[in-house]
């Protein structure tokens, strides 16, 4: 009985000491080290948040690769977030939605007669190019923005902003479907322009004007 106990304290001795460690992490390899550090790290941040944990559980192998799993998607999905709506803030900062004197000349209600013309033949993108400009020059005959040829969609949610905070975050949602359907040659389905009008209808309709469209 000594014997063996005396072999056990002798064997732990042996795995405590440097040289054995050294060559234990040597024979791991890069990959496995990573991990048990990565693990380590994990582990560490769960006790913080989550003191109540056993640690038994939180060093567990399957528990932390799916916490790693979730992270890893998680920041990915936030990363795409972020590089969408990055690139549709440069759309609305850089394009330009008017393009002409003729199609500013226009009224609101011409735009949105063009649009439902378009929208009867099929033609969903100009149903939506004409469905815009005509929220955007109600807009403009109300006296809620000034709408310029020069002025990109950034130009008008700023002005709107500055007027009513709802009203400006409505045109921005429709806005980035515009600059997506306009310039990022996006084909429109049916149900998506149904629904860009259902929406763009809303916002005429909270202005209290009645049977548009």
């Amino acid at each position: 009985m000594l014997d063996t106990d005396k072999a056990r304290a002798d064997l732990e001795d042996i795995l405590k000491t440097k040289e054995y460690r050294v060559y234990y992490n040597d024979s791991k390899g890069f990959i496995e080290t990573w991990w048990d550090k990565a693990k380590e790290w994990i582990a560490a941040q769960l006790e913080k948040l989550f003191p109540a944990i056993d640690s038994a559980s939180r060093a567990s192998g399957p528990i932390l690769i799916v916490i790693i799993v979730v992270i890893i998607i998680l920041l990915a999905l936030s990363a795409f977030f972020l590089i969408r709506n990055a690139r549709r803030n440069r759309l609305l900062r850089k394009q330009k939605p008017l393009h002409s004197m003729k199609e500013m000349n226009w009224t609101y209600q011409r735009h949105l007669d063009e649009a439902e013309k378009h929208e009867g033949l099929g033609e969903y993108t100009l149903a939506t190019r004409h469905l815009f400009l005509g929220l955007l020059l109600y807009f403009h005959e109300k006296g809620l923005l000034e709408a310029r040829i020069w002025k990109t969609n950034w130009d008008y949610y700023d002005e709107l902003r500055k007027v009513n905070q709802q009203t400006a975050d409505q045109f921005y949602h429709l806005a980035h479907f515009f600059e997506e359907v306009t310039y990022g040659k996006r084909m429109v389905q049916e149900d998506e322009y149904l629904q860009f009008q259902t929406e763009a209808k809303k916002v005429l309709g909270d202005k209290g004007e009645e049977n548009i469209l």
